[in-house]
C-alpha cells in the first residue's frame, strides 16, 4: 500500500498550530502523524489524498500570523511505521489510574510498583492512538468514569485498538472495533493480543455496522468532526435504549454543531471534558 509522507513547515511552529494542522489534514484524508521531529509529518494513502481540500484549509488557517507550507513524497506503510517502531513513546499516565506504554518497555513498567494498575501496552506503529493525543486521553478518562463491567462496546475508527483494549481491561464482556485502514485493523488485533484481551476487529467504514447483530451498551468514536456528523445517525441505529455514546476528536468550538446533531437523533448530553482546545462529549440515548 502506497502512502504520501507530507512534511508540514509551520511558522511559527507551536504545539497548538501543529494540532490544528493535524486536524485540518485529517479532514483531507490523513490517517496518522509523527510529531516527534523538527517538522510535523503526516501520512495519507495516495488514493485518499484530497490536495484541494488541504490547500483550501491551510489557506484559511484560523490563527492569524501562522503560515503553513508542505512537501510530499511517496512512501509505503512499512517505511513510515518503521519510524514509530524505532522511536516509540514515553509512558503516559492518565488520571493516576491508567498507564499507556510502549510494548518494548513492558518489563520496566511491570516491575515498577508506582505505575497504575490499569496498564495498556501499545506497539508503537502509528502516532494516533498511542495515548499522546489529548482526545485519546479524554476518551480513556471517560471510559474509566463509566460502568463498563459486563457491557458490550463498539469502537468506531479503532486505530491502534487502545480504547477497545481499555474497555476490555475495565471489564467489558464483548468489544468490537472497526477501521477503514487494513494496517490499523492488523495493528489493533496485534495490540489486543499482546495485552491478553479478546476483541473483534472489522475492516471498513460505517457500512460494516449493517453486518453487526444486536445493539451496544457503549459506543466510542474518536474521529474528526465531519466524520462524526456524517456517521452519528448510523451509530444511533446500533444503540439501545440506555446506550452511552462517547465521542472526541474535535475542538471545543465544534460542540454546538455536534449537540445539534445529537438533538436530532434524540441523544442527551450527560458529560463533557476539555483538554487544551480539544473536547469530548458523553451522550445518552
Amino acid at each position: 500500500m502506497r502512502y504520501y509522507e507530507v512534511k508540514f513547515n509551520i511558522n511559527p511552529d507551536t504545539p497548538v498550530a501543529r494540532d490544528i494542522v493535524a486536524a485540518l489534514a485529517g479532514e483531507a484524508g490523513f490517517e496518522s502523524f509523527d510529531d516527534s521531529g523538527e517538522v510535523l509529518c503526516g501520512y495519507v494513502k495516495t488514493e485518499d489524498f484530497d490536495r484541494t481540500a488541504l490547500d483550501k484549509s491551510l489557506s484559511e488557517f484560523p490563527i492569524e500570523g501562522v503560515s503553513v507550507t508542505y512537501s510530499l513524497a511517496e512512501t509505503s506503510d512499512e517505511d513510515w511505521n518503521a519510524t514509530w517502531e524505532d522511536n516509540g513513546f514515553e509512558p503516559i499516565i492518565i488520571a493516576d489510574k491508567c498507564v499507556i506504554y510502549n510494548a518494548k518497555d513492558a518489563d520496566r513498567i511491570n516491575a515498577d510498583p508506582s505505575m497504575p494498575s490499569l496498564r495498556i501496552a501499545i506497539d508503537a506503529k502509528q502516532a494516533f492512538g498511542t495515548g499522546t493525543h489529548e482526545t485519546t486521553q479524554m476518551m480513556v478518562e471517560n471510559l474509566m468514569a463509566t460502568e463498563i463491567k459486563g457491557k458490550s462496546v463498539l469502537d468506531c475508527g479503532c486505530g491502534t485498538g487502545i480504547l477497545g483494549i481499555a474497555a476490555k481491561k475495565l471489564g467489558a464482556a464483548h468489544v468490537v472495533g472497526y477501521d477503514i485502514d487494513d494496517w490499523s485493523v492488523r495493528n489493533a488485533m496485534h495490540n489486543a493480543e499482546i495485552n491478553g484481551v479478546e476483541m473483534e476487529v472489522l475492516e471498513g467504514d460505517k457500512r460494516v455496522l449493517s453486518h453487526v447483530c444486536g445493539v451496544f451498551d457503549i459506543v466510542l468514536a474518536n474521529i474528526n468532526r465531519n466524520i462524526l456528523l456524517a456517521d452519528m445517525p448510523d451509530m444511533r441505529d446500533i444503540m439501545g435504549a440506555d446506550t452511552t455514546l462517547i465521542i472526541s476528536g474535535f475542538y471545543e468550538e465544534d460542540i454546538p454543531q455536534l449537540l445539534e446533531k445529537a438533538q436530532e437523533l434524540k441523544l442527551t448530553e450527560v458529560g463533557r471534558r476539555t483538554k487544551g482546545q480539544w473536547a469530548s462529549l458523553m451522550l445518552k440515548a
